[in-house]
């Protein structure tokens, strides 16, 4: 069974949702199944404060998560429009990977999620697009042949999913981000899947 890789960061829990629903749409398609990991948070200070294995929720990826699965959905919260720190941070330590070309030819996919509407969604999944690209891997996005990226009055562009979590963070998925997060992973396992057999 091929193995794709969702890698997200989630401060309040909105991106960690909509992860699981990514993974969701990758399970929808034979022969794939998700990877769920995350990364820690980035200390202010000089000696590491969080523990080697989360307390809760997905394990912490690893370099080999990258190199063992055919395709990786990655996702960050916005901060001012880019990715936040710790997911910027654990691809700032992907150099040897890059070196030997482990990841290109590789699909990728991104999502996000903000606080309000205009909260910088589509520069943030741009932002993550940067090292995907300099990886050399394939960006999937999200066609409008998706009907709900047409009909969406919340989250939902072509560069990926994306979901508006309100200003304290309690708004729940909307169904079409809902359903644009599970299009995401489906179309990212079908892409990866054709890639991946010989």
């Amino acid at each position: 069974m091929h193995e794709i890789l969702v890698l997200y960061y989630s401060h309040h829990g909105a991106v960690r949702q909509m992860a699981q629903l990514v993974a969701r749409g990758i399970g929808e398609v034979d022969g794939v199944c998700a990877r769920v990991r995350t990364v820690p948070r980035v200390s202010s200070v000089a000696e590491a404060v969080e523990p080697a294995v989360p307390d809760t929720g997905a394990p912490y990826a690893e370099l080999q998560d990258l190199e063992a699965c055919i395709g990786v959905a990655v996702g960050s919260p916005t901060r001012f429009g880019n990715m936040a720190a710790p997911m910027k941070y654990f691809w700032d330590g992907t150099g040897g990977l890059w070196m030997k070309g482990a990841l290109a030819g590789k699909p990728a996919a991104v999502f996000t999620a903000s606080s309000s509407m205009h909260g910088g969604q589509e520069t943030t999944l741009t932002s993550m697009l940067l090292p995907l690209l300099h990886h050399g891997m394939l960006i999937v996005g999200l066609p409008y042949t998706e009907p709900d990226l047409l009909n969406t009055a919340s989250g939902g562009t072509p560069y990926g999913a994306s979901h508006v979590a309100g200003v304290s963070s309690d708004q729940p998925i909307s169904e079409h981000e809902r359903k644009l997060c599970i299009a995401l992973g489906k179309r990212l396992a079908l892409t990866a899947l054709k890639l991946a057999r010989p």
